[in-house]
């Protein structure tokens, strides 16, 4: 296998995702602009090995259990059940909204842990879950902390607006971003699904680097509002200062340390 195949076939798995999870041979290869058969043997080596399903009826591909058991994996490396999900779901039963974790991965934040309200109406998300950086509350909250060149990157390469109250401007994005690291947390309504609000705080690895959040979403009309929300601010970063404590006691190995 070339570089440039293995190349391919990693790219090819990036194409599979929340909003399109499948894909037919033709129409990924129109997608990605390379020959319909050399994604098909792509494809087809994936499904041999478990990474990949066809639907027998469509013929499209989709992820296989193989992934699932590979974020498994992952997770336990984590430790992330063991100590930070007490931690979480704590923080959730104290404000009766939905506690996530979300960590860096590039461009994007990924959903690594959820602690879900227990209301009837919650804010709800799944674990994999990715989201570019430059929308929502768990995710600015970790591009507000990173190299103004790295923010610049990620904004040059195009910013799609998923909401009206979406910031796809870069000017107006850095003045957002220094008020969340200036403030140290940040708060959404709206921007990446019309009726929820986010409250993210920070987490930072052993070389004081940013790695994930700490976030905290629900519905919007049960935003905290006036004198509530610098309330609500302080107990998660409470919640915060325990997991950090965590990581740094073990010198947590994560994904950006």
């Amino acid at each position: 296998m070339t570089l440039k195949t293995l190349d391919n076939s990693l790219e090819v798995l990036k194409y599979f995702s929340k909003q399109t999870p499948t894909w037919g041979v033709r129409e990924l290869a129109k997608e990605m602009n390379i020959s319909h058969s050399i994604i098909y043997r792509i494809l087809s080596t994936f499904e041999n090995h478990g990474f990949l399903i066809q639907n027998p009826e469509t013929k499209k591909y989709e992820l296989g259990l193989r992934f699932l058991e590979f974020g498994q994996m992952v997770k336990e490396k984590l430790n992330l059940s063991d100590f930070v999900l007490p931690i979480m779901k704590k923080l959730s039963e104290e404000i009766k909204e939905s506690v996530f974790l979300t960590w860096l991965d590039g461009t994007d934040g990924v959903t690594v842990e959820i602690a879900e309200s227990s209301q009837t109406i919650k804010f709800s998300v799944s674990i994999g879950t990715r989201t570019p950086l430059y929308i929502g509350a768990s995710c600015k909250t970790i591009m507000a902390f990173l190299p103004e060149n790295r923010q610049v990157d990620i904004m040059s390469k195009g910013m799609e607006k998923f909401t009206p109250e979406t910031i796809t401007d870069p000017d107006e994005m850095l003045l957002d971003l220094e008020k969340i690291r200036n403030q140290g947390w940040c708060f959404t309504t709206g921007e990446y699904s019309h009726s929820v609000f986010g409250i993210g705080v920070p987490l930072f690895n052993s070389k004081g680097e940013i790695i994930a959040s700490l976030t905290l979403a629900g519905p919007v009309y049960r935003k905290p509002t006036g004198e509530k929300l610098p309330e609500i601010v302080k107990i998660i970063q409470y919640a915060a200062m325990s997991i950090q404590r965590y990581f740094d006691q073990y010198s947590f190995k994560l994904y950006n340390d």
